[in-house]
């Protein structure tokens, strides 16, 4: 069965109610239909269409799921799957930033200050244009798109940036440092 076939059968929500109930162990329909709390014509017609897709197999009395659909998906996806480049030459820079920045968002800041140093470095030159000043507010909000999900906030990215000379900052304004040797 085609990725996109599978994942499309919970994603109508009830399908997904009574599939997750068949997950965590519901085995007849009329089990499923009182933990999914739908009516049972509705989930008899969802399981009738998760059994064509095969993610429910078994008869009305003994109900099972088929979750390895799904990690065949994630394995064949991972098989496929590119590792980003950053545009940088040298390999173990490109390995550094594939562990930390992923889709120009960080995924954790390095505990090793000359690591970090080159994923800000990174971050800051992606996100910042020279010859160009910015207020807080603008700051923030470019960082806060880099530390979505990256647990860590980007008041403390900010602070890094300007403590490592890679943003300049006086009365309120910040700008890209170019007077600095680049780490990269």
């Amino acid at each position: 069965m085609r990725p996109e076939a599978v994942v499309a059968l919970p994603a109508e929500p009830t399908r997904l109610r009574v599939f997750s109930t068949v997950v965590l162990g519901a085995s007849s329909p009329q089990a499923a239909a009182e933990a999914a709390g739908v009516p049972a014509k509705e989930t008899a017609v969802a399981l009738r269409r998760l059994r064509a897709g095969g993610l429910v197999t078994g008869a009305d009395d003994l109900l099972a799921a088929h979750t390895d659909h799904f990690k065949g998906i994630v394995r064949d996806s991972r098989v496929t799957e590119e590792p980003d480049h950053h545009g940088y030459a040298d390999e173990q820079v490109e390995s550094l930033l594939r562990t930390f920045a992923r889709d120009d968002r960080l995924v954790r800041l390095p505990s090793h200050w000359g690591r970090r140093r080159i994923v800000l470095q990174h971050l800051t030159h992606r996100t910042f244009a020279t010859d160009t000043t910015y207020d807080e507010r603008s700051v923030n909000e470019k960082l806060k798109a880099w530390c979505e999900g990256a647990g860590t906030d980007h008041v403390t990215v900010r602070r890094y940036l300007v403590d490592l000379c890679l943003l300049g900052r006086e009365a309120g304004r910040y700008w890209l440092r170019t007077d600095i040797q680049p780490a990269l």
